[in-house]
């Protein structure tokens, strides 16, 4: 069995929840290929404990990930990274074309768009 990836510690000053911290590591390692589709995520409690969060947190984290198509989840088999990148890809492409859209409908100049989307994304 390969060994388990290794999850960065997450940062327990921050104003971001733990569980979006997580979430958004393991997304971001996924679409950027270091954790390869198939890769086998650790189980909720190992993970749990490594992090030092409460199991609920990484639950959480892995149902967000499979609800996003970023992870696969085959019972007692485990979490899996799941094969569909380019999906998320264009997800994430469409996404930006809509809020582009929409900012351009409501007379928004390029930089009051970038504004508001790194606001958003602080929070």
């Amino acid at each position: 069995m390969p060994p388990s990836p290794t999850i960065l510690p997450l940062d327990p000053d921050s104003p971001v929840a733990p569980y979006e911290q997580l979430r958004a590591q393991v997304a971001s390692r996924a679409a950027a290929g270091a954790l390869p589709a198939g890769t086998r995520l650790p189980t909720v409690r190992a993970l749990a404990a490594e992090l030092g969060v409460a199991a609920n947190t990484v639950a959480r984290a892995y149902r967000e990930l499979e609800g996003d198509g970023v992870v696969v989840t085959e019972g007692r088999r485990g979490t899996f990274v799941a094969s569909g990148a380019p999906a998320a890809s264009d997800a994430a492409q469409r996404a930006a074309a809509a809020y582009v859209a929409e900012a351009r409908r409501l007379g928004l100049t390029r930089a009051e768009a970038v504004r508001l989307l790194e606001s958003g994304w602080g929070a």
